[in-house]
Formats: structure tokens, C-alpha cells, sequence
């Protein structure tokens, strides 16, 4: 603990620096520029269409036909005529892990597909080839195969490295599978109380076999992760990259879903807004340590707000885990699974109950913050909504845009509360998993729940906000991919193209804070437009994943180009 204590401090010391930085450079330059015949939808409920659009000093001066913006465009505008394709408001994707998913620290990748022999001859040839750091790091193996053999995981890995620390994240990053050095360095055993959030999985003997369940395995990769020198440029690489495919897929707002800030992934952010390399509007939700005593935490967390809308960086999000996941047993359920591990419990677990949740609420955003709060199983949903609402009790309304991210399974009796409580409920579709086809294959734990997975249509239907997000890299960016599964489920399908794109705009732009400044293309609002090879209203729904940006512009500066305009 005192260990774990010490790189919280040396976290929150990178982090803090810089911390009183403001807009970044790329929010405020000029930026003059007019759009021409193009199909512009502006999400603009008065103003749906346009052909033309102008822009000055980064925000937009004029929206209608190509003949009326004439007496707009000034000598020294660039021009750009779109010759017919589509234009859309900057895209939000309000859940994804951009740093994580840009981070080149897992170095050994493994494929669900494998079998165990196969994903054990993949750690061995990453062993023999590592370099000198003193972790291999790997990722994506499935936990079935894992656990579906006689010999222990832990003694798998012991046989291929013992005197390196192994720690190899399931592929949904919710277990991991460590050997005996990575379980020594964080003092796990047989008899270590299971830590809040996570579980240690004991093998016959009744020692640690080498599994640890969602907040047991972060133990590992917080050690794993701890900053240095070497490790902060790694991040800072990484959240390059990761801006950089967003820009690519048409993304100018974004929210990372889970900031490790005694990681050091704060400070990687911050260095990018006084470099001026941000390429998105972003809001970076803090993650709560489910370990951490809670009037430290409450307090740390506090201290770091920072909300500026003129900002291009935003600190004004906190991510909690209600639950963990469904094939781990972890995801917090009001019956019992039909299968489940036996360390975790008939109904799965709690990273924060609702009534440490329900604290964190009530104090956190009288600060100003919004909850951003990962609830899978339909207690855990339950008791997200409890924890908003006996905040609502004690500090009435105070205009909070809080939200549960990923909703998979909702009790009948909770659907309409998203609304009630001004809720939003923020789905990821576009992995095949989420798909309608794929439910069944939670069926052996949950047996029927498992056919009304999901409920987008049910909730929409309510009146709630919804959002539509990536979770990127556990489903794919782009939110085209997105915009098609939800409009392909059935009944439980978004009724229309419409929806889904507002999903991904003035929707992500209210739960962003920033629905004023962008999320439509309207007059007088920062000028983030994604221009698209193909128009969505026009193309069959099963076309729309095919979708290739041309250009994305923040702020009236192009951040990415194909060269195909």
C-alpha cells in the first residue's frame, strides 16, 4: 500500500504541472474559410439543409445557399467547393480510450481466436524477443481458453518467464493473467483480501492461480504503468497517435473514458494542449480508484476541475465502474447468473456500491463535475440511477449531465428513469459483439435476459438523451461502423439516420458541456465539420460503414485531409 500510495503522489505531481493552462492556441487563430455547393446537414432543426457555409475566425459567420454566401466571402477567404458531398457537424465520440488505445507499452498481441497453444507459443517468441524493460505486457487473450486446462494460468507463464513479471489484459481489459513475479510484485497470495472492485481467482490449493478480475488485475498495470520519464513520452506518443486516428475518422470532440491520472495519461494531455497538438475538443473523464480511501480521493479529484468552454481541454468528468463485465461474472445483476465464478458471487460485484456512489455524486458535482459511470448488469444500472437521484434529493437540480455508459441489461421498471432523471444512456454498437446475433452468446449465464440485451429503441422511446460511442479499441472508431449497427437491430433499432447522427453530435455535445459552441452547424458556433465521401441519406443503411472522411475541420483548421476534395 505504501508503494501504491507513493506512485499516486508521483502521478498527481506530473499531472499537476501545467494544470492552470486554458484554450489552446488551436481554439483561437483565424480561420477563414468558405464552403461551396455542398449538401450540408446541419443538425439545425431550423435550418436542416444548406449548400454553403462560412467560416471566420474559427467560427461560422454564415449557413444557406452558395448564391447567398457571396456577399460573405472575403478576398482573402480560401474557398472550397464540395462539389456535391456531404457535410456533417464534427463528430463526437463521448467513450473512447485514445492514449490506451495509441499506447505501444503492450507489446505482445494475442488474438481471441487463438487457441491456448497458440497464444502460449505467442508469449514465449514475445519473451524471447523483449526488450530490457522490466515488464511484458500483453493483450487480448480469451479468459475461457485460459481457464479451460488443468494446469494453473499462473504456472502457464511461469514456465515461459520467471524472473520477468508477465501480465498479459483479457481482451475487454477486464481480467488479467499475471505469473508469480507480477503477483509477488504487487503482494497478492491465496490470502489476500480481494480488493473493492476485484477479485483474485484461487486455484485448488487455494493460492492465487494467476486470473485477477477487473480491479485486482488494475493493481498490476497501475504498478505496470507507474510514471517515469521514459513512460510519460510513451503516453504522450501514444495520445498523438490516438488524436490522430480520431482526426482521421471525422472525430472533433471526445471524452476519454477513463484517465489514470497516478499513471501520469493527465499530464499527457495538458502537454498536448501547451503544444498545440489537441486536434479535438476534448473532456477527460478522471478515473475513481475503487481502492483509494474516499475524503483523499473526493479531494484530489476536486482539486483538478478545470471547465472552460473556450478550452479545447476540459477536466470536468468523473468515470466510475458500478459493475465489471457479463462473461466475468462481474457485472452487477439483480438475479442470479445460472454460471458464475464462485470467488465473485451469485450477482456479481460492486467497484463503488450505490452508496459510496451516491457520496462521490453529491460532492463532486457541486464542484461542477459530471459522472460518467460504467454500468453493465441491471443492479448495477439500478443502483447508478440511485446514486444520481439521492443526489438530485440532497442538492436539487444543479444542471448535472450525468451519465451511464454501455446499458446493456435495464430492469423494465428503471427504462423510463434515465429520463426522469435526466440520465443519459450512452450505448457502444460498433463492435460485432453488441450486435442482436451475438447476444446469445451470454445465454449459458443469464439464460433469457440475454434476448433483451441492449434496450437503445426502449430507451430513446422515453424521452432520454442518447448518445452513441466507440469505446475504441475495444469496438472500432469509426462511428460510421457505429451509425449502421444501430440502425440494423430490429426492434431495438434507432428509428432513423436523423437520430443517429444527432446521437453523434448535439447529443455528445450536451453531455460534453458544449452544445452552445458546437454540435450543429449553426451561426455563431465554433466551425468542427467532417466533410464525407458519400451521403448517409442517400446510400442503403447497409452502405453507411463504408463511409470514407475526405476532411475534418476544428475550429476552422483542417486537421485532416485525404487529398480527395
Amino acid at each position: 500500500m505504501t508503494q501504491l500510495h507513493w506512485l499516486a503522489a508521483a502521478g498527481l505531481s506530473f499531472a499537476l504541472a501545467g494544470c492552470q493552462t486554458t484554450a489552446s492556441q488551436n481554439s483561437t487563430d483565424s480561420h477563414n474559410i468558405a464552403l461551396l455547393n455542398g449538401q450540408i446537414y446541419t443538425v439545425n432543426p431550423q435550418q436542416p439543409w444548406a449548400q454553403a457555409m462560412v467560416i471566420e475566425d474559427g467560427k461560422i459567420v454564415f449557413v444557406g445557399s452558395t448564391e447567398d454566401a457571396q456577399p460573405f466571402i472575403q478576398a482573402d477567404m480560401q474557398t472550397l467547393d464540395l462539389n456535391g458531398k456531404l457535410a456533417l457537424p464534427g463528430l463526437h465520440d463521448v467513450h473512447t480510450h485514445p492514449l490506451e488505445a495509441g499506447s505501444e507499452r503492450i507489446t505482445c498481441i494475442l488474438d481471441t481466436e487463438q487457441n491456448l497453444n497458440q497464444a502460449l507459443s505467442i508469449i514465449r517468441t514475445c519473451a524471447a524477443q523483449a526488450s530490457d524493460d522490466e515488464w511484458l505486457l500483453g493483450w487480448g487473450h480469451d479468459l475461457s481458453i485460459v481457464l479451460d486446462t488443468a494446469t494453473s494460468p499462473r504456472a502457464m507463464l511461469d514456465a515461459i518467464e520467471s524472473t520477468r513479471p508477465v501480465a498479459i489484459m483479457e481482451a475487454t481489459s477486464h481480467s488479467i493473467w499475471v505469473n508469480s513475479k507480477a503477483l509477488e510484485l504487487v503482494n497478492i497470495s491465496g490470502q489476500t483480501p480481494n480488493p473493492p472492485g476485484g477479485i483474485i481467482l484461487l486455484d485448488a490449493q487455494g493460492e492465487a492461480n494467476g486470473i485477477l478480475l477487473d480491479a485486482a488485475g488494475d493493481l498490476v498495470f497501475d504498478l505496470a504503468y507507474a510514471p517515469t520519464p521514459e513512460r510519460l513520452e510513451e503516453n504522450y506518443q501514444g495520445l498523438l497517435y490516438g488524436l490522430e486516428q480520431a482526426a482521421m475518422n471525422g472525430i472533433t470532440s471526445l471524452v476519454d473514458a477513463r484517465v489514470y491520472w497516478k499513471r501520469g495519461y493527465l499530464s499527457a494531455w495538458q502537454r498536448a494542449e501547451q503544444e498545440n497538438t489537441l486536434t479535438a475538443r476534448t473532456v477527460l473523464s478522471l478515473w475513481a480508484y475503487p481502492n483509494m480511501n474516499d475524503d483523499e480521493q473526493l479531494q484530489t479529484l476536486t482539486s483538478l476541475f478545470h471547465s472552460d468552454t473556450n478550452s479545447l481541454l476540459n477536466i470536468n468528468q468523473i468515470k466510475f465502474y458500478s459493475d465489471g463485465i457479463l462473461h466475468n461474472t462481474t457485472a452487477a445483476l439483480l438475479a442470479p447468473y445460472q454460471e458464475y465464478f464462485p470467488e465473485v458471487g451469485s450477482t456479481g460485484l460492486n467497484y463503488f456500491d450505490k452508496n459510496r456512489l451516491a457520496r462521490y455524486t453529491t460532492e463532486l458535482e457541486k464542484v461542477g463535475f459530471n459522472m460518467h459511470i460504467h454500468a453493465i448488469g441491471d443492479r448495477g444500472v439500478r443502483e447508478s440511477l440511485d446514486a444520481i437521484e439521492s443526489a438530485r434529493k440532497v442538492n436539487g437540480e444543479l444542471g448535472a449531465r450525468h451519465r451511464l455508459t454501455h446499458v446493456e441489461m435495464v430492469d423494465e421498471q428503471d427504462k423510463p428513469r434515465f429520463a426522469q432523471l435526466n440520465a443519459i444512456a450512452d450505448f457502444q454498437l460498433a463492435g460485432d459483439f453488441t450486435k442482436p446475433e451475438f447476444h446469445q452468446d451470454t445465454a449459458y449465464l443469464i439464460g433469457e435476459r440475454s434476448e433483451h440485451m441492449l434496450p437503445v429503441r426502449d430507451i430513446y422511446n422515453t424521452g432520454a438523451t442518447v448518445t452513441l460511442s466507440s469505446d475504441w479499441d475495444v469496438s472500432d472508431l469509426s462511428p460510421f461502423v457505429g451509425m449502421q449497427n444501430a440502425l440494423t437491430r430490429g426492434a431495438q433499432s434507432m428509428p432513423n439516420l436523423a437520430s443517429v447522427i444527432k446521437a453523434y453530435t448535439i447529443n455528445g455535445a450536451y453531455t460534453m458541456g458544449q452544445e452552445q459552441q458546437t454540435g450543429s452547424l449553426t451561426v455563431g458556433k465554433f466551425a468542427d465539420v467532417v466533410i464525407v465521401d458519400q451521403n448517409l441519406f442517400e446510400v442503403p443503411v447497409t452502405d453507411i460503414a463504408k463511409t470514407k472522411v475526405l476532411m475534418t475541420i476544428l475550429g476552422g483548421e483542417t486537421v485532416y485531409d485525404a487529398g480527395k476534395l
